[in-house]
């Protein structure tokens, strides 16, 4: 099996990314192209941007050597179930010239393999939405939240947008000068920072510049709160309290107490180091000390390993592991919200 190659692709609302790996981890190419979820953009549109990043990957590398591919993917269940949309990504896996197989697993799933080899543990995802996923033996078993931002996502980016509204909101009803995370948020949505003189005018213009867009944007207002409490504002760092609370509820519901297996989290706001994600590591450790707490790496690798380990031949799928996902990154530089969006 020395010349094996195995795809792996991880499918986002704004990227869609693909690696190919031989079973020594060796990465022979990789691709990047627009948002592939087709639940965002429609079958054909994902397809094609499938494709583009399929033929990237696949510049330098014979597509005939490729033994299995997995996709990872936001709303793999939709997608499994609609035959239209299955049939688009299988043209676009054929014409890229691959002949193998290839499986389609949750984002969640994918997550969880970029953190760890156990088959057993836990996943945590907050970057636009949030959900708590427990993965039993290589199965998503049961789920928590991930109910889209009007029923749930609670602790996720839009979450924390919506909340940093609501407080500049109450202080300007209650004449109250907003603080620096306030007036960021009024910089943002208005261009401008200064209050009128009728306070009233300002709470007008807030909600007509949040109501006027899409509801979920108001998850591009998340970096803001990040930033400010990194600088220690005190309503930035008491809005990263409660949402860290809510995210380790959320994994509460569907993980059993003393559980010593493993946590790993993923998402824009749950690794690089950012407020939340120290905030939430420190509630995870106080609920379940005695579990390992990991962050989730590279999706396309994980999910390029999630293929290599059921083909023949493959014994030891975990010694595998550490050579196709590489640690993560820790640099705490922004927040990339659609690394993992928090819906499976």
């Amino acid at each position: 099996m020395s010349g094996t190659v195995v795809l792996g692709l991880d499918v986002g609302g704004t990227s869609t990314r693909a690696t190919a790996l031989t079973l020594t981890g060796e990465r022979l190419g990789t691709g990047r192209a627009g948002g592939g979820n087709p639940t965002s953009h429609g079958a054909e549109r994902a397809a094609a941007e499938l494709s583009t990043a399929l033929r990237e990957a696949l510049r330098d590398v014979d597509p005939t050597r490729v033994r299995a591919g997995a996709i990872g993917l936001a709303g793999a269940g939709r997608l499994r179930a609609d035959p239209a949309g299955r049939a688009a990504f299988d043209r676009a896996w054929s014409d890229a010239g691959l002949r193998c197989p290839y499986t389609v697993h949750s984002d969640a799933l994918v997550g969880y393999a970029s953190g760890t080899a156990a088959a057993d543990g836990t996943i945590l995802i907050a970057g636009t939405g949030a959900i708590a996923a427990q993965v039993c033996r290589w199965r998503l078993d049961r789920v928590a939240d991930g109910h889209g931002w009007l029923l749930g996502d609670a602790g996720s980016g839009f979450w924390l947008g919506r909340e940093a509204v609501r407080r500049l909101l109450a202080d300007l009803d209650a004449a109250r000068t907003p603080g620096p995370l306030g007036r960021r948020v009024l910089a943002t949505l208005l261009g401008d920072d200064q209050v009128a003189d009728r306070p009233r005018e300002t709470v007008d213009a807030v909600v007509q510049a949040v109501t006027r867009r899409p509801a979920v944007e108001l998850a591009r207002l998340a970096p803001l709160v990040v930033v400010a409490a990194a600088e220690t504002e005190p309503v930035a760092v008491t809005l990263i309290e409660r949402a860290a609370g809510l995210l380790a509820d959320s994994v509460a519901r569907i993980r059993p107490a003393g559980a010593v297996d493993p946590v790993v989290l993923g998402g824009g706001l749950l690794t690089g180091g950012t407020p939340l994600a120290v905030a939430v590591t420190a509630e995870l450790a106080r609920r379940w000390p005695v579990a390992p707490l990991r962050p989730a790496g590279d999706g396309a690798s994980a999910a390029a390993w999630l293929a290599a380990r059921d083909l023949p031949g493959i014994t030891d799928p975990a010694a595998l592991h550490p050579l196709f996902v590489p640690d993560p990154p820790v640099d705490g530089k922004g927040v990339d919200l659609d690394s993992s969006q928090g819906r499976s």
